[in-house]
């Protein structure tokens, strides 16, 4: 009987401590989005974060309480002997919770490590070299360099931004695929999304090979996944060009990420 029984109760001990540890940290998080912002995060915030300004007070109070969390469960490695402060912390933390706002959220929740480069890295891929300002493994960490952090950051007008670009690309992984495609509210939504973003995606192909200009970065046309992360830098930082030459994608993106930019510029 014990033989049969055990493993019933071996199965529900599981079960009990993954709900027991989901309580203890929805508690955490829910502590860490009401502590006080201190003083020198908001400094380094001011001075470094410049689309905070923007911000609507209350995504602001979101956006410190979100900082809390991000900085409490994910850990930063410095690379090349580059010594990891708070300004680095803080920074980017800031710019991948803006991301966040107004919206359920996992928390980036198979993110543990964020390895930051001083500047511009040279990564090994099937065996072809390459310099490369960031990435994002898939189940794994997200790489930074932190000239392009500051870059990124401070021209809050061109469309690029490597911190909103690797984070997107964490939010299209969230449902194990790196497809352009990030988990939407509803089943419907995934039509409207496909139809949009592919019909835009194919317009950007197009001007890329014509060498057209486009609100876009032309490295949004290298596939799906990358066209959903250079369209995330342009819906934050070239708002109101994008509302104005590809409205139905500034829609699509103004319903996933409950925001409108354009108030805010």
């Amino acid at each position: 009987m014990w033989q049969v029984l055990l493993p019933i109760f071996a199965i529900l001990l599981v079960i009990a401590v993954v709900i027991i540890r989901r309580r203890v940290r929805a508690n955490i998080r829910k502590m860490l989005m009401a502590t006080p912002f201190p003083d020198d995060w908001q400094e380094i915030i001011d001075n470094h974060v410049p689309i905070y300004k923007y911000l609507p007070d209350d995504l602001k109070d979101q956006l410190h309480g979100l900082v809390h969390i991000f900085l409490v469960e994910k850990k930063f490695t410095g690379c090349q002997g580059i010594e990891i402060t708070d300004e680095i912390k803080v920074t980017v933390a800031a710019q991948a919770c803006i991301l966040l706002l107004n919206r359920k959220t996992k928390y980036y929740p198979k993110l543990k490590m964020i390895y930051i480069y001083p500047h511009t890295y040279v990564a090994n891929e099937d065996g072809v070299k390459g310099a490369r300002l960031g990435e994002s493994w898939q189940n794994g960490p997200v790489v930074l360099t932190w000239d392009s952090v500051q870059g990124g950051a401070n021209n809050i007008h061109d469309g690029r931004n490597v911190v909103f670009h690797e984070f997107s690309h964490r939010l299209d992984q969230e449902d194990g695929d790196a497809d352009g495609a990030p988990i939407l509210e509803s089943r419907s939504s995934y039509k409207t999304w496909a139809q949009v973003l592919g019909k835009e995606y194919e317009k950007l192909q197009g001007k890329t090979r014509g060498r057209r200009r486009s609100v876009l970065n032309k490295y949004g046309s290298t596939n799906p996944a990358e066209f959903f992360a250079v369209a995330t830098e342009a819906f934050f930082e070239k708002a109101r060009q994008m509302k104005k030459k590809q409205p139905e994608l500034y829609e699509e993106l103004k319903s996933y990420y409950k925001m409108d930019p354009v108030e805010w510029h």
